[in-house]
């Protein structure tokens, strides 16, 4: 995590993840997923309730990946390699066969 503002750097391990989906439109999903992070990689103090907002397309490719603090923006932003660990669950088989389902489905 990297707070704006500051040259402090926090390396999250994220140890699992669980997702809710929402079809924004014809266009987007939203995954929104609660992360559990390794005991050695505590979240940053200045987060109460960090969770990961990725922006995907109906085929499953993702646009943006950005962290919220208690469910709205905050004042960090994801390193490279917490980018690629989020990348990583989203692009795993089950977490495509659930964009796909949502994406198929009616509003």
């Amino acid at each position: 995590m990297i707070q704006y503002g500051s040259e402090t750097i926090t390396q999250l391990k994220f140890r699992s993840f669980k997702p809710r989906l929402e079809r924004r439109d014809n266009q987007w999903i939203d995954i929104e997923l609660a992360v559990e992070v390794e005991d050695r990689t505590p979240v940053p103090a200045g987060l109460a309730e960090l969770t990961a907002l990725v922006i995907c397309t109906h085929g499953g490719v993702i646009a943006q990946i950005v962290p919220l603090d208690e469910g709205t923006d905050c004042e960090f932003q994801f390193t490279s390699d917490e980018k690629e660990q989020i990348s990583v669950y989203v692009e795993s088989s089950e977490m495509q066969a659930a964009i796909a389902n949502l994406a198929r489905s009616e509003d």
